[in-house]
């Protein structure tokens, strides 16, 4: 799942994470994320997160996803401008395992996949 307002960054990720073999539902914001979740059949391996959304931010998100046990599983990545150590500590103590600041490579994406094991060591191009 990739939760981002902007649709260029959407797709940005979109193409990193598809090229890693993992469907994707986009979201436009936290709300549209909870909806989405609610409708899918199967909860999503993994989640990209924008901390600055309208309706419900990151944050807000990762925190209603860690309140709701039928998501315990997935896996939450924060990926934002917010540089500042103190909302890095704030967005992991809410839950998430891992966050990457903007502006990113894709190797940093798939380096803290493979470092989750999400995905195995070598197996990007």
């Amino acid at each position: 799942m990739v939760i981002d307002d902007s649709r260029a960054m959407r797709l940005i990720l979109r193409r990193i994470v598809t090229g890693l073999n993992f469907d994707v539902v986009e979201a436009g914001n936290g709300r549209e994320a909870m909806d989405r979740l609610e409708e899918l059949e199967a909860v999503p391996e993994l989640a990209l997160i924008d901390w600055n959304m309208p309706e419900m931010n990151g944050l807000e998100f990762v925190t209603a996803v860690r309140a709701d046990k039928k998501y315990r599983g997935m896996t939450l990545m924060m990926v934002t401008t917010e540089s500042e150590h103190g909302q890095i500590v704030r967005a992991l103590a809410a839950g998430a395992h891992e966050y990457v600041i903007k502006p990113f490579t894709p190797d940093a994406i798939v380096d803290k996949l493979v470092m989750l094991g999400l995905i195995p060591d070598g197996a990007h191009a």
